[in-house]
């Protein structure tokens, strides 16, 4: 366990938290249609963010805040597989979009490797 690593890692959270609170418009077309409550569901993410990212920092809350990332990275491939669907792209490239889901698992590795 590199204390570098983790403290960059709960500093990208941390940061990409206050982003879903300062750029909400940015996140809202990337929502499924299928999920209710958009704002919501936008901000609460943002929260969670926040949260597992400051817990990262503190060996106490550690574990679980690792625990936390890899569980919220697995709830969020809902949103990157539902990009990928040709009428959800977003103009974004497709294979922009298949990279943006693999990191999503190399995140989740990333969180799991650091695990106590």
């Amino acid at each position: 366990m590199n204390v570098l690593q983790l403290y960059l890692m709960g500093g990208i959270y941390f940061i990409l938290g206050i982003m879903h609170f300062t750029h909400t418009g940015f996140y809202r077309p990337m929502m499924p249609k299928f999920l209710p409550a958009h704002n919501a569901l936008i901000l609460w993410s943002g929260v969670a963010e926040i949260v597992l990212g400051l817990g990262v920092f503190f060996p106490i809350t550690r574990t679980i805040s690792l625990v936390g990332i890899i569980v919220m990275l697995a709830v969020f491939l809902v949103v990157h597989i539902n990009m990928l669907i040709p009428s959800n792209h977003l103009g974004i490239s497709p294979w922009l979009l298949w990279i943006r889901l693999l990191i999503q698992f190399a995140l989740m590795y990333w969180a799991y490797a650091n695990l106590p």
